[in-house]
């Protein structure tokens, strides 16, 4: 079959808020040929499955339901300008900044001067989690419990055990209640939440250093097998389960790029300009970072469009950054490159997560055995949840010098 060849300025991978977000700055500022490709039948990410309130909004409550800020995204980025194309799947590299899709229209080959990789994060299935068991009908993630209830309308259940102790793990409850299926408990192998967070309201029986041992039930769910950390063991009965969190960047794409991951964070490694290692290849949103907010995602989609217009006028890549890396008990850090001429991330802070709670840590910074930063938190630091590290030590980092070490004290 003959493959169409063309090339567009800028090609952008993953039509959710961060992918729109960057689309719709960067043709408003001009750049002529913007185009987005999505795999999926419609534009807008995860928000579209999402019929919670609070989209577009810092308070909670406020904005608008998922669907609606999906459908905002994406007409912000035609009306300046983007081409947006869904039902279009990339399936390689060709080249350096050239991509082979498909789509209903046939095979394609698309050449352009810079790529930005938006394909977001996925949570772990229960296959990826190593559950034993049966293999039941009645299991899902939250994603596809959102799209189950709110996209096709199907029955899900009478009773379901939520897996996970996350934000996600609210929003799967909230989607179930919406549906009519009564939320038994929540299981997590994590410690109980620090004495100073909040816990919302109307939020189900929470087990804590719990761990899932098996599943139970054929041809559906019948119980959940569970074993606490003291060696108690119980099965919860239900016809539903549902896994959230643990969230992975969706890399394949860049790793069949030779794209550079972080260690850490499983996504591209990238610095504040959102540049990986590979001259021309920009990546944004929950690629790099699993997982923020659409809000989030949606505002570096945006500040992206800078670092892509400069590009794009004078072919500058930087040679050589020295990386940023995290000890134990953090998680990871982002952005996770250090920018060789002398850029902010956004917000002008460093995201973190830990694998452990941490109760007013002191977080510190070093660089071939020079300190430069060190400072106690406030306020506690929760697994699955982001923290922050300020940017202003930026300056006395030595953009020729070895890797940068962050840990919490």
């Amino acid at each position: 079959m003959t493959r169409r060849e063309r090339t567009v300025d800028v090609l952008v991978v993953g039509a959710g808020p961060a992918g729109l977000g960057a689309a719709a700055a960067l043709a408003a500022s001009g750049v002529r040929r913007v185009e987005v490709l999505e795999r999926e039948q419609a534009a807008g990410g995860i928000p579209r499955h999402c019929h919670h309130p609070g989209f577009g909004s810092s308070r909670t409550g406020g904005g608008t339901d998922g669907p609606e800020y999906a459908r905002r995204c994406t007409a912000a980025a035609t009306l300046a300008g983007a081409t947006v194309r869904t039902g279009i799947t990339v399936t390689g590299w060709a080249g350096p900044r050239t991509l082979d899709a498909t789509g209903p229209g046939g095979l394609e080959r698309i050449t352009a001067h810079a790529v930005v990789l938006a394909t977001g994060a996925r949570e772990r299935p229960r296959s990826a989690r190593l559950v034993p068991g049966t293999r039941p009908a009645g299991v899902y993630t939250t994603g596809e419990l959102q799209q189950a209830v709110h996209l096709h309308h199907q029955h899900i259940g009478t009773r379901a055990v939520i897996i996970g102790d996350e934000p996600v793990s609210l929003a799967a409850a909230e989607t179930l209640r919406a549906a009519h299926v009564a939320v038994v408990a929540r299981v997590t192998d994590r410690p109980p939440a620090l004495p100073s967070a909040v816990r919302p309201r109307r939020q189900a029986p929470l087990l804590t250093r719990t761990t899932v041992t098996a599943l139970t039930g054929r041809p559906g769910l019948t119980g959940v097998a569970v074993r606490h950390q003291d060696g108690r063991t119980a099965i919860l009965p239900c016809d539903t389960v549902v896994f959230t969190g643990d969230w992975i960047p969706d890399h394949e794409l860049a790793r069949r790029g030779d794209v550079t991951l972080d260690p850490g964070t499983r996504g591209p490694a990238h610095d504040a300009a959102y540049r990986t290692r590979t001259p021309g290849v920009f990546a944004v949103g929950n690629l790099l970072h699993a997982v923020e907010s659409a809000g989030t995602a949606a505002a570096e989609g945006r500040a992206l469009a800078a670092p892509v217009r400069h590009h794009l006028a004078t072919g500058a890549w930087p040679a050589r950054r020295p990386a940023l890396a995290v000890e134990a008990p953090l998680e990871w850090i982002a952005p996770n490159l250090l920018s060789a001429d002398g850029e902010r991330p956004l917000h002008h802070r460093f995201t973190l997560r830990t694998v452990r709670p941490l109760t007013a840590p002191v977080l510190l910074v070093h660089q071939d055995g020079r300190e430069l930063y060190r400072r106690r938190l406030l306020r506690p630091a929760r697994p699955g949840r982001p923290f922050h590290l300020p940017a202003g030590w930026l300056d006395r980092a030595d953009p020729h010098g070895g890797t940068l070490r962050v840990s919490a004290g």
